[in-house]
C-alpha cells in the first residue's frame, strides 16, 4: 500500500499542475468573456493605450509574480507593483492624493477598515465588476471595494519546540498555556504591533467585537510574556520558524500553509472557539491615471482564471465557490462550519477608526501589552 502512495499523490497533483500550465499557455490575445458586456472590448483597448498600471499591495511580490506576468501577457499592460504594509499603503496614498501627485491606480490591502475608510471618504471610484456575481454578498461594498480572497486568521506555532499536547485549540487554552508556563514563553510569543500594522489593528478590533473579555484577557496574557511585536506576518513566521518565537497570533493561514509546505517546523491551526475570516480588499482610485487598466486588474483578480492562479501559485485561498481545492471556501466551510466568522465589508469596520475610539483602543492595548 505504501508503494502506491507517491503515485496517488502525483496523480492528484497532476490536474492542478496541468491547469496552471494551461492558463499560462493561453495565447496573448485576451478575449471578452461570454458573460461580459459587449462594450468590454473598449475597456481592453483603452487599457492597452494606457499601457501601464500602478498597484499598491500588501501581498508579497514573490507570491504574485506569475499572476502579474499572466496579466501583462493577456492585456499588454505593464504592472508597476509596490509591496508595502497596510499602514504604509494608506498613508502614502493619502499623502500623494492630497499633493495631486502620481499614486497607485489600485490599492489591494489586508487592512479592511482602511480600505472602507478610503471609500467612505470619497477617494475611490465606483466600478460594477462583471465578476461581482461570483462573490458572496458580504464580500463587496457599494460597487467600490471587493474581496479577492477568503482568508482565515490562524494561530501559528513551531512544531519542533511546542509539543502537540501544549498547542492551544482555543483562545481560552492559549491564555491558560501562557499563564501556566511563564518562563517557557517569556519573549517567545509574537503578535502584530497594531500601531504599525493596519491589518493587525483591524483583526484585534474584530476580536473585541466578537468576544471582548477573552480578547483582552489574551492580550494581557501575551503582554505578561513580553511578546515580540512585528508589523508583518512574514516577520512573525520567520521568527517562529527559527525558534526565536514559539507561537504567534492572528496570522493569515494562507501564509502559514505555504510556509508549512516547505518548512516541517511550521504548524498552524484554526481556533475552535471561532476563526475570523479576513479579506484582501481591492479598490480603484478615483484619481487613477489608468482607470481602464485598473478595471481590468480588478476583474482579473476576481475571475476564475485569476483566482485559480492565486490559489495554485500564491497559495491564497480563493473567494469564488467555483474554484476548488483543500483551501477553497467550500472546503473550509465544510471543515470548520459555524466557527468561521467572516468579517463583513461595510461601515461596521469604521468604528475604531473614529479618532477618539482609536486612541482609547490603542491606550488600552498598550497598557495590556506591557504586562
Amino acid at each position: 500500500m505504501n508503494s502506491k502512495a507517491p503515485f496517488n499523490a502525483r496523480a492528484r497533483l497532476a490536474p492542478l499542475v496541468a491547469a496552471s500550465a494551461l492558463l499560462l499557455a493561453v495565447p496573448v490575445q485576451a478575449q471578452v468573456p461570454a458573460r461580459y458586456p459587449a462594450a468590454y472590448q473598449e475597456t481592453i483597448d483603452a487599457a492597452k493605450k494606457e499601457g501601464q498600471l500602478i498597484v499598491y499591495s500588501t501581498t508579497d511580490t514573490v507570491l504574485v509574480r506569475g499572476l502579474i506576468k499572466d496579466f501583462e501577457a493577456l492585456y499588454g499592460v505593464k504592472v508597476e507593483y509596490s509591496n508595502m504594509n497596510s499602514t504604509e499603503i494608506y498613508n502614502r496614498f493619502i499623502s500623494e492624493t492630497a499633493a495631486k501627485s502620481k499614486s497607485g491606480d489600485v490599492l489591494w490591502s489586508t487592512a479592511m477598515d482602511l480600505q472602507v475608510k478610503l471609500v467612505n471618504d470619497g477617494l475611490m471610484a465606483s466600478y460594477a465588476s462583471p465578476e461581482a456575481g461570483a462573490l458572496p454578498q458580504w464580500a463587496q461594498y457599494q460597487k467600490q471595494v471587493y474581496s479577492t480572497n477568503y482568508e482565515p486568521v490562524a494561530i501559528v506555532y513551531n512544531k519542533r519546540l511546542l509539543p502537540p499536547g501544549e498547542v492551544p485549540q482555543t483562545r481560552a487554552e492559549f491564555i491558560k498555556l501562557l499563564q501556566s508556563q511563564p518562563q517557557k514563553f517569556k519573549g517567545k510569543v509574537t503578535m502584530y504591533d497594531i500601531e504599525k500594522s493596519g491589518a493587525g489593528f483591524n483583526y484585534l478590533t474584530q476580536d473585541v467585537r466578537i468576544n471582548p473579555q477573552v480578547t483582552w484577557d489574551l492580550v494581557r496574557a501575551m503582554g505578561a510574556s513580553h511578546p515580540k511585536l512585528q508589523s508583518s506576518a512574514g516577520a512573525m513566521m520567520e521568527r517562529i520558524s527559527s525558534g526565536e518565537n514559539l507561537i504567534g497570533y492572528n496570522i493569515f493561514a494562507s501564509y502559514a500553509s505555504a510556509k508549512a509546505k516547505k518548512d516541517p517546523s511550521m504548524g498552524y491551526l484554526y481556533p475552535k472557539d471561532y476563526t475570523q475570516v479576513a479579506s484582501r480588499l481591492v479598490t480603484i482610485s478615483k484619481s487613477s491615471a489608468n482607470p481602464n487598466a485598473a478595471r481590468l486588474w480588478v476583474d482579473y483578480l476576481l475571475s476564475k482564471r485569476g483566482q485559480t492562479l492565486l490559489a495554485e501559485q500564491a497559495n491564497l485561498f480563493p473567494i469564488r465557490e467555483d474554484v476548488g481545492g483543500e483551501n477553497s471556501m467550500s472546503a473550509l466551510q465544510k471543515q470548520l462550519g459555524d466557527s468561521l466568522k467572516p468579517i463583513p465589508i461595510g461601515t461596521g469596520l469604521l468604528v475604531y477608526l473614529d479618532q477618539q475610539k482609536r486612541l482609547e483602543f490603542l491606550k488600552q492595548w498598550r497598557q495590556s501589552i506591557r504586562g
